[in-house]
């Protein structure tokens, strides 16, 4: 069978003979439990496939090594992320952290690693909010940590290039939470979408724990908005679509960041959520290839799907990307155990992966430590006795990343 039949199923490499004793030891941070344990439901089962890929070992340089994973459940808390990531540098000894799933799991093991001298990959949180969010400082750049996803201009010029297929009035209803992602989604959108004649209906940060939505609700039916946006939790987006409901308000186009990523999420939403709009990070129409074993991205959803009997998941491509950087980057380290080596290794890295081409250091005006990955949109579309399905939709640009991209549709 090929690579591309048999995903993360293949040999690393060939050996020359010599196995060295000594493990390459990779550690991985998520959140498999509380609040955030949809982001990591694709954690398991990619590092399980990875260590089947892995079986055989990896050669570095002239040497096959045995390769061990090391997990560990952040409990969706950050300080415990924190901790996690001191355990897998302490006592575990990896030689290498890898990280997604949101800034409370990402960013604080990106600051252990950095104090620790430890290499670190991440991933799933939008740049802006890992580097700045970390104080990061361009003319001064991480020496361990690194990140690919994107950024908020993605997000921004994906949402207005759907808004702008949907005639409305183009006032916009802001669901900000009071949290990294909510602060850094409302200090850029409000200049950026001014700039092309949309109005934003004032709404203060939405705090956190909040379970009445009726005053938010009202305002935006009183003020006749159109469009809504935000970064909302699941949980709490259910809370404001039920309570919506209730008072009859219908925007023209819903695009909302986080709550609207995942099948169950949008199930969660009952019947009425056909064509709800959100950023697609990856989907199986994503026209790329993984670099260990040749799969599409259809084919490492329809093995989730085989495997797990859960419909695949936007973060199942990005899980997968994080062990193609960092297999990568220990390859071309040459040798292992020189951590620093393999830092700067990392941020030289120009690859194709399953989410895309990564290329840290190549674009200006972005930190160095930064590789963007590209962004699409999507609706989640409702398909009878299926539940829903994330349809991609948008401009024709997209025909060069995405196969079969429709347009966007109004809601209600």
């Amino acid at each position: 069978m090929t690579a591309a039949a048999l995903p993360l199923a293949a040999c690393s490499g060939g050996s020359d003979g010599s196995t060295a004793s000594r493990s390459v030891r990779i550690g991985y941070v998520s959140p498999q439990t509380g609040a955030l344990a949809a982001f990591g439901v694709a954690d398991k089962y990619v590092t399980e496939a990875m260590r089947s890929f892995y079986r055989r070992g990896l050669t570095i340089g002239t040497r096959t090594h045995p390769v061990d994973i090391i997990f560990r459940d952040s409990q969706s808390d950050e300080t415990r992320a924190a901790q996690a990531a001191s355990d897998l540098i302490f006592i575990d000894g990896v030689d290498v952290v890898l990280v997604g799933s949101t800034l409370d799991t990402v960013n604080p093991v990106a600051d252990q690693c950095e104090a620790n001298e430890v290499p670190c990959i991440s991933t799933a949180a939008p740049w802006q909010s890992w580097f700045s969010g970390r104080g990061g400082d361009p003319a001064k750049p991480f020496k361990w940590t690194y990140h690919f996803f994107w950024g908020l201009e993605d997000v921004i010029k994906v949402y207005l290039g759907m808004w702008a297929q949907v005639s409305t009035n183009k006032k916009i209803g802001a669901l900000w939470p009071d949290d990294p992602d909510g602060r850094a989604f409302a200090g850029v959108f409000p200049q950026a979408v001014s700039a092309r004649g949309y109005s934003l209906v004032a709404q203060p940060a939405i705090p956190a724990g909040t379970t009445d939505f009726s005053a938010i609700v009202s305002q935006f039916k009183t003020r006749g908005v159109e469009i809504l946006t935000g970064v909302l939790p699941a949980s709490d987006f259910a809370l404001f679509w039920r309570e919506a409901a209730k008072q009859d308000f219908k925007p023209k186009i819903i695009t909302v960041a986080k709550a609207l990523l995942f099948p169950a999420s949008v199930l969660d939403l009952g019947t009425n959520a056909n064509n709800l709009g959100t950023e697609v990070w990856w989907s199986p129409a994503h026209r790329f290839r993984s670099s260990l074993t040749g799969a599409t991205p259809q084919v490492l959803a329809d093995d989730f799907t085989a495997k797990t009997g859960k419909p695949w998941l936007q973060t199942l491509g990005f899980v997968h990307g994080l062990y193609e950087v960092a297999t990568e980057a220990l390859v071309q380290a040459g040798s292992l155990g020189d951590r620093a080596a393999l830092a700067a290794t990392i941020g030289k890295l120009h690859m194709n992966t399953i989410v895309g081409p990564i290329a840290f250091g190549s674009l200006v005006n972005i930190p160095k430590n930064v590789a963007k990955t590209p962004l699409v949109g999507g609706q989640w579309r409702q398909e009878e006795d299926k539940g829903y399905k994330l349809v991609i939709v948008g401009e024709d640009s997209n025909s060069d990343m995405v196969s079969g991209s429709d347009k966007v549709q109004q809601y209600g």
